[in-house]
C-alpha cells in the first residue's frame, strides 16, 4: 500500500485503488512457487521449513457490544492480516475483503473488481504453502464504522469503512504511530489460532523505537514495552497458542524505512555521525540479556550462584 499506492516507500508508485491489491497478488503467488520448489527439490534432503512473515496490528471495537464495531473490527484484522494468511491459509481473500472491494468497485463503475481474483487451479496450488507463521506486531487501535462516500476515489484505506483511533492513555514511547498496548497482542495470537488453524508461529517482529538522539541510553519505555508484550505472549502460550520462538525488533539501530535513521528501534545504539559507527548498549540490553537467560522472567527472589 505504502509501495504501490500511496507512493509514500520504494519503488514510489501511486497506482491508484489497484496497486497494492496487485502487488500482494503477485507476492502470494510468488511465496506460494518458492515454497512448492522447496517442497519437491530440497525438503527430503534438508528437512527444512519454509514460511512467510506478515506484520499486522490488532483492531479492537470501539463498543464491544455493538455488531456494528465489532464488524468493523474484524474487517481491521482482514484486510490485515487476513489479506495475505487467508490464501494461504483457507484458499482465498477474506469474503468480507472480497465483498467490501467488490461493492466499492461497482460504486465506482468498474466492470470488475479492483481486487483480483485466484483461479481455482491457484487457489489449491497456494493453500497450505507455509510451515510456519512468522509474525510481525507492534500495536493496537481502537476501531469503529466510518463510511465513506462512494464517489470518493477508493483505494486500501477508504475501501475498509472504518476508522482507527487510539487511547490517550496508552503509553507512546516511541513514534506517533506506535502506542504500547500489549493486550492486543495476545488477542491477535488468539484470532491466529482460531482462524488458521492453530499454526506454528514465530514472532519475528516486536519492538518499539525511541524519538531523537539516545544520548543516556536510558530507554525505560522500551523495557517496559518488552516486558508488557512478551508477557502477553505468555498468557498466550497458557491459552494453547503453538508460538515457538520470540525476536525482539531490532538489535542495532538502523535505517528505518522513510524515517532513515532517525527512529531507532536497537537495543544497541549506534553512532551514525561517526565514521567508525561505535556502538553502545542501551539499558534494555542487559534487561533483555536476563530474559534470555532465563528463558522467561527471572524470578527476583532466586538466588543465583
Amino acid at each position: 500500500e505504502s509501495g504501490y499506492e500511496t507512493g509514500e516507500h520504494a519503488p514510489g508508485l501511486r497506482l491508484g485503488g489497484c496497486g497494492a491489491y496487485r502487488a500482494a497478488h503477485h507476492i502470494i503467488k510468488s511465496h506460494a512457487k518458492v515454497w512448492h520448489s522447496y517442497n519437491t527439490t530440497w525438503r527430503r534432503e534438508q528437512q527444512g521449513m519454509v514460511g512467510i512473515s506478515l506484520t499486522s496490528g490488532w483492531g479492537e471495537p470501539v463498543d464491544p457490544h455493538s455488531q456494528t464495531d465489532r464488524d468493523a473490527a474484524e474487517r481491521y484484522i482482514q484486510f490485515h492480516l487476513g489479506w495475505f494468511a487467508n490464501p494461504i491459509y483457507r484458499g482465498d481473500y477474506p469474503e468480507v475483503m472480497k465483498s467490501y472491494v467488490g461493492k466499492k468497485s461497482a460504486q465506482q463503475g468498474l466492470g470488475t473488481s479492483r481486487l483480483p481474483t485466484f483461479s481455482v487451479q491457484e487457489k489449491t496450488y497456494i493453500k497450505g504453502t507455509s510451515d510456519f507463521l512468522g509474525i510481525g506486531h507492534f500495536t493496537t487501535r481502537y476501531v469503529l464504522q466510518k463510511n465513506f462516500p462512494f464517489l470518493q476515489v477508493s483505494g486500501y484505506h477508504t475501501d475498509r469503512d472504518l476508522a482507527e483511533l487510539v487511547d490517550p492513555n496508552w503509553p507512546a514511547p516511541g513514534p506517533k504511530w506506535l502506542y504500547s498496548v500489549p493486550w492486543g497482542f495476545r488477542r491477535l495470537l488468539n484470532f491466529i489460532k482460531t482462524q488458521y488453524g492453530n499454526p506454528l508461529i514465530y514472532v519475528t517482529e516486536n519492538g518499539v523505537s525511541e524519538p531523537g538522539q539516545c544520548t543516556q541510553l536510558c530507554d525505560e519505555g522500551r523495557i517496559q514495552y518488552l516486558k508488557g508484550y512478551i508477557n502477553e505472549i505468555l498468557k498466550a502460550l497458557n491459552d494453547g497458542v503453538n508460538v515457538k520462538g520470540y525476536t525482539a525488533w531490532s538489535l542495532l539501530d538502523k535505517f528505518e524505512w522513510n524515517k532513515g535513521f532517525s527512529e531507532k528501534f536497537g537495543l544497541y545504539h549506534i553512532d551514525f555521525t561517526n565514521k567508525n559507527k561505535p556502538r553502545y548498549p542501551k539499558a534494555s540490553v542487559a534487561y533483555y540479556k536476563k530474559i534470555i537467560s532465563a528463558n522467561g522472567f527471572p524470578n527476583p527472589r532466586e538466588v543465583r550462584f
